[in-house]
């Protein structure tokens, strides 16, 4: 297994950040590397989805954790790699904001679960600044 854990800060509450990443549909406002989320229900456990990135790929995921105020767990098959990533989205009170850390973990043959989570990981820290400074908008 590979894994790689991320982490920034903002002034926002968590209930405030929470709100941001509760709404997939507004992902693409903040994330430069999603274009669209298709949610099959609610933002909830169980919940099956799909993201589309810039270039069109399509990536089926499920929402395997939804906590309010504490974040969240995506999983993703990668079959043509033979891996599965799980992305969790924490938040955690600091102060009066947030510290919000971004947990990749990669399972499957090792070269292929570096390659993989590298490139998941790899702008991490721009979407979590990105996402703290929308919470921190939102607030007012």
């Amino acid at each position: 297994m590979w894994s790689k854990d991320v982490t920034g800060e903002c002034a926002a509450a968590p209930a405030d950040v929470f709100a941001v990443l509760a709404e997939p549909r507004a992902w693409p406002e903040w994330n430069d590397g999603v274009a669209d989320i298709r949610m099959d229900g609610p933002f909830q456990a169980g919940t099956s989805a799909v993201m589309v990135l810039p270039d069109g790929t399509e990536l089926p995921f499920r929402l395997a954790w939804v906590e309010a105020d504490r974040g969240f767990e995506d999983v993703t098959a990668v079959p043509d790699a033979g891996v599965v990533v799980r992305v969790r989205h924490e938040l955690e009170p600091q102060g009066t904001g947030t510290r919000i850390t971004y947990r990749c973990a990669v399972d499957g043959p090792d070269e292929a679960a570096r390659e993989v989570g590298t490139v998941v990981s790899a702008d991490f820290g721009e979407v979590i600044a990105a996402l703290g400074a929308r919470a921190e908008a939102l607030r007012g």
